[in-house]
């Protein structure tokens, strides 16, 4: 606690200058390498701190005191000017520790020298030199530890060779030093691409475990090419992560065979689960307004993985796609929109998927309705429809024509400079109802809404319609003149029994001559409400000349039949008396 006063004492006293925290390592160098027993070698421990400046930094070395002899321990070329604790070792305990200070400005570097160590290998085999514990403060006036990974080193010590005689020695296998494996293949079922952002914040990691391989070490941070600190052994081949925050991280993976620790494998991880600023949709026209294709502006930022793309979709319509960079320098028009109210969505999108909405309603006003002047009521089937109007200037007029029970047809014509427009049609209307109505569209895409609907009758041909009412006449006279033949026929044959049979029969003929009064007028009583009825049709539309003539007749027949009836039934009278 006493050295850790002293280091904060100095750098306050020293002033040092205050930046943000970033990284720093310490290493060795070299990291590997081979021996024989009774040899020396020297390593170098070393501080990076690339990005940031530093001024004091600390380390607990620790080596196999079996293996590894420390024959002395230099500062020559170190980088620290003062030391709260001067440089030492234990043999027996296998330990190096050292605690050294920069004076301001203080040391930004990626290889500054802290001390040499030179080692004496003592017997055959692998030697691990590795950080116990270190530290690297920052130069920001608060002693910030600004660490991120401790480096590691391996050698491979070999037995000295013999002195002996050959001829009492023994041939000894020479010591083959495993090599040390490669960077593990790391690879994320939940962030397959290194290039791409995602919204998750649970992440997981694999590699395989090849043969030989018996530890793995591994670190997580923002240090790109960061080296990995904590050992799992044996070797796992997955690791998952939860709760990441966002920004850009690092998963660093090592391997280690008898060879020693291979090379590091760095996966990059990019999270992002915010989106993008909140925004509006500003009309240029007003939210109100006859432009059939309003322009808009809106525009947003995302702060950590950028824009993407917005969509855009309007009333019910389909969704469209537009490059950020579009809408920044050019503002969105809408594409041809039809009268009434409805909304603008548009949603931002960030690389990561996640999206930012804004709504914004507006109303399309229409221009004025065209006026139909000139069309026909009723038509017959063999003419052709001819429809006449007035609306705008060179603009476009559409006829709509619905026959009753089907979809509506359209046909469109060209108004002139004067505004008047005229419709013919190429072929001829089916019998039947019709509706008919008209919109315009400008030159400037603008619409009016429908104007009111129009009924018009086609009707059939007249000689079609002259036959289908002497078929429904025919109808009616055919029973009527079988009824009247019924009855001249009975008056005949009681003429005939009653010349036969006049006295037997006489009661009979009274009873026929009541029967034929009642008969005939029964008969005159329907002859004449259907000849109400054919009246009464009269009232509804114009008889043609035709059907005229075929009433006339028709009253010209039913008068002389009661003529003759009456005649008859008066000769029977005469006959019986």
């Amino acid at each position: 606690m006493a050295k850790i006063y002293k280091i904060i004492l100095l750098l306050l006293f020293l002033g040092l200058l205050p930046s943000g925290a970033e990284a720093a390592t310490l290493s060795f160098s070299p990291s590997f390498g081979s021996h024989a027993s009774g040899n020396t070698f020297s390593v170098g421990v070393f501080v990076s701190s690339a990005d940031q400046a530093m001024n004091a930094a600390s380390g607990a070395v620790s080596f196999p005191a079996d293996k590894l002899e420390v024959i002395s321990l230099s500062k020559t070329g170190s980088i620290f000017t003062l030391w709260v604790q001067e440089p030492s070792f234990s043999n027996s305990a296998g330990t190096i520790n050292f605690e050294g200070i920069v004076l301001n400005p203080g040391f930004t570097g990626s290889a500054g020298k802290a001390i040499t160590i030179n080692f004496k290998a003592k017997a055959a085999g692998a030697a691990a030199v590795n950080f116990s514990s270190g530290s690297v403060l920052a130069n920001d006036g608060k002693g910030t530890n600004i660490l991120a990974s401790l480096g590691s080193a391996q050698f491979s010590l070999a037995a000295a060779a013999s002195t002996a005689p050959s001829s009492v020695s023994k041939a000894t296998a020479p010591f083959v030093v495993p090599s040390a494996l490669s960077a593990p293949k790391i690879s994320s079922p939940t962030h397959p691409d290194q290039t791409e952002w995602y919204a998750k914040k649970d992440a997981k990691f694999t590699w395989p475990i090849p043969d030989g391989a018996t530890r793995v070490r591994l670190l997580v941070g923002k240090i790109p090419l960061a080296i990995p600190t904590v050992v799992y052994s044996p070797a796992i081949s997955e690791r998952e992560v939860t709760n990441f925050e966002d920004g850009i991280w690092y998963f660093n993976a090592q391997l280690r065979n008898a060879g020693g620790w291979g090379e590091v494998a760095h996966f990059k991880l990019q999270i992002d689960t915010q989106p993008p600023k909140p925004f509006a949709i500003k009309f240029i026209d007003g939210v109100k307004t006859e432009n059939p294709k309003p322009t808009v502006v809106f525009d947003t930022t995302d702060a950590l993985s950028g824009l993407d793309y917005y969509k855009i979709k309007i009333g019910e319509g389909d969704f469209s796609f537009v490059a950020p960079e579009i809408v920044k320098t050019n503002p969105y028009t809408f594409p041809p929109q039809s009268p009434g109210k409805r909304n603008i969505l548009v949603q931002a999108f960030d690389k990561a998927g996640n999206y930012t909405t804004a709504v914004e309603e507006f109303e399309i006003l229409p221009i004025s309705s065209p006026r139909i002047t000139e069309y026909p009521k009723e038509m017959r089937n063999e003419e052709l429809l001819v429809v006449r109007g007035s609306t705008h200037p060179n603009s476009q007029v559409t006829i709509w024509l619905q026959k009753e029970g089907e979809e509506p047809k359209s046909f469109v014509v060209q108004s002139n400079q004067d505004g008047k427009f005229a419709y013919l049609a190429e072929d001829k209307l089916k019998e039947g109802s019709y509706k008919m109505w008209a919109t315009v569209t400008n030159a400037q895409e603008a619409q009016s809404l429908p104007t009111e609907k129009i009924n018009i009758e086609v009707l059939q041909p007249t000689i079609f319609r002259a036959g289908t009412v002497a078929i429904s006449f025919l109808i009616v006279a055919i029973p009527v003149a079988a009824l009247l033949f019924a009855l001249i026929f009975v008056v005949w044959f009681s003429l005939y029994k009653i010349s036969l049979f006049k006295k037997r029969v006489r009661k009979e003929v009274r009873e026929a001559e009541s029967a034929i009064h009642k008969s005939f007028d029964a008969l005159k009583k329907n002859m004449r409400e259907q000849m109400r009825m054919l009246e009464k049709a009269r009232t509804k539309r114009q008889l043609t000349e035709e059907e005229g003539e075929i009433i006339k007749q028709f009253k010209k027949d039913l008068a002389d039949a009661e003529t003759f009836v009456n005649k008859e039934i008066q000769d029977i009278e005469k006959t019986i008396k």
